[in-house]
């Protein structure tokens, strides 16, 4: 036993020892690597199963876009469960739920089935985003909970390292594509196994308890009408962006949202509580991880297709030439998890993460159809460093904050946003491209005596004439750099918010001290440095 712990343990007689976290956490890790996993091969299939179900650029954005609503608008339903009933019972919940989605992903046969799919791996996703998070965050004191959480990004490098590289053996293989969702039943079942019995821990069960059905529903729902807004518009969509359409749409979108902050300030029991929501560390946080999820969810969308559709690598090779950003993410995230568990101090890698986040995708930003593959690996790593400093330190800073009573909602909260910005980065980077690539693919088939567009047809590029798909493919490689500006753009969001968060000491203990729960009003609180 490490001498830190020791350290908890006689302050705090209900922390737990490292032996006793340890054993509880295998099951954990091994429900979200094998959620990941699965995630991170499909990613690298995306390219294959859309040229295969005859879909559009827009039908390549959405199929990670819905996962992404969904996982999003489950999360801070998850995280509300996890702070009601038996914490253990909803990840195996979840994983069920997720192998469902994934098992229907391998029968689709078109692209509204797989959407369909993906909605409910999405839900089960969420669970394991919130559920992970909130049970770390019981058992461990924040001061240690860098150690841990330190093994649970090393777990996230590794499915996102080997994801990939199976995706594409997969994918190449006679198996198919399909079972790039098949290969993760087994993987749960597993999961499942070690859950049950290694996995021990209590439930507090509060009375007069209801979950917010309304307010979830008004925030999905105002979310995804902007964002098919986003998907559509535009010069490559069927709409444009001034036009009444697009009125129509953001008018909606937002009078949704305003109907979701309405009823979450008068529900019992909001489904985003906006007492923990706007207290300044949270609220810094959530503006943060927004930016983080942006560019970390569009890196690796886009990425593979860069690699695939740009450059014309094999699905195998594609996930091995995204290595450099896992690696990078695997360092950062065990190496900051440790030395913060050591000092305690935090601030110095948040906000070294978000720089290096910005330098990454500034440099992606001047990507073409024929760059040296050494320098796009070379920037790949620094964002896979930048994301690793600052994913899971961000829920850390919050966890800090809050009462034990209060972990979950707030750690789901953190990681709600995230994948909010992932599926607005997802989204908004997509329409970007689909636009881009239209213009420039316009004009280099104009070149050879054909009008017309190919940006919102048919993905099955190897199906083309050669001089054709030499077209298509540089247009995409040429307009990739847009998107990682844009990525660069949103980091810049991502520093300027941890600048500002308070520079507060990582507690020792289990729960947090009265006088700083920030349920509490601001003149009640310790004061702290910035």
């Amino acid at each position: 036993m490490s001498s830190s712990t020791m350290v908890v343990e006689k302050r705090d007689p209900l922390a737990m020892t490292h032996r006793q976290i340890l054993e509880s956490m295998v099951g954990l890790l091994a429900a979200l690597f094998t959620a990941l996993l699965s995630t991170t091969i499909v990613a690298t299939a995306l390219p294959t199963i859309i040229g295969d179900l005859k879909g559009s650029q827009t039908a390549y954005a959405w199929v990670i876009t819905t996962a992404l609503l969904a996982n999003a608008a489950s999360t801070p339903i998850w995280g509300k469960l996890a702070d009601i009933f038996n914490k253990k019972v909803l990840v195996q919940s979840a994983i069920v739920i997720f192998v469902v989605g994934s098992i229907i992903a391998g029968f689709a046969h078109n692209v509204p089935i797989l959407l369909a799919a993906r909605v409910i791996q999405g839900v089960g996703m969420g669970g394991l985003t919130a559920l992970v998070v909130a049970i770390i965050g019981s058992i461990v004191s924040p001061r240690e909970r860098g150690r841990y959480s330190g093994y649970m990004g090393a777990t996230m490098a590794v499915s996102m390292s080997g994801g990939p590289i199976l995706g594409g053996v997969i994918v190449d293989s006679p198996l198919g594509w399909r079972w790039c969702f098949f290969v993760c039943v087994p993987l749960a079942v597993i999961a499942l196994f070690l859950l049950q019995k290694t996995l021990k821990i209590k439930t507090e069960r509060q009375k007069d308890v209801s979950i917010d059905w309304l307010g979830a529903t008004l925030m999905t729902a105002g979310i995804s009408v902007l964002l098919i807004w986003v998907s559509f518009a535009g010069k490559a969509g069927y709409y444009g962006w001034m036009s009444k359409e697009s009125a129509l749409y953001v008018a909606g979108g937002l009078l949704l949202l305003i109907a979701t902050v309405f009823v979450e300030s008068k529900v019992k029991s909001p489904i985003i509580p906006l007492k923990i929501v706007t207290e300044r560390t949270t609220g810094l946080a959530i503006i943060a991880s927004i930016a983080v999820g942006m560019g970390m969810f569009g890196s690796t969308t886009f990425l593979g297709q860069y690699f695939q559709t740009a450059r014309g690598y094999s699905p195998t090779i594609a996930g091995v030439l995204s290595i450099p950003l896992v690696v990078g993410m695997l360092i950062a995230s065990v190496g900051s998890g440790q030395l913060i568990s050591r000092f305690g101090k935090w601030k110095p890698f948040v906000i070294t993460g978000a720089t290096l986040l910005i330098l990454g995708f500034g440099m992606l930003g001047t990507i073409d159809h024929a760059t040296n593959l050494w320098l796009v690996g070379a920037f790949t790593l620094v964002v896979g460093l930048g994301v690793g400093m600052l994913m899971q330190n961000l829920v850390l800073v919050v966890q800090n904050t809050v009462s034990v009573h209060n972990i979950g909602a707030a750690s789901s909260n953190v990681a709600f946003f995230r994948t909010f910005g992932g599926a607005i980065g997802v989204s908004v980077l997509g329409s970007v491209l689909a636009t881009r690539v239209a213009e420039l693919s316009s004009g280099g088939l104009a070149k050879l005596g054909i009008t017309g567009s190919s940006s919102g047809g048919n993905l099955d590029i190897g199906a083309l004439p050669a001089p054709v798909q030499e077209i298509i493919r540089a247009s995409y490689g040429d307009a990739t750099g847009r998107i990682f500006l844009i990525a660069a753009a949103a980091a810049v969001v991502a520093l300027i918010a941890v600048a500002f968060l308070p520079n507060r000491p990582l507690r020792r203990t289990i729960d947090i001290e009265p006088d700083l729960d920030p349920m509490k009003s601001e003149s009640e609180k310790a004061p702290v440095s910035v």
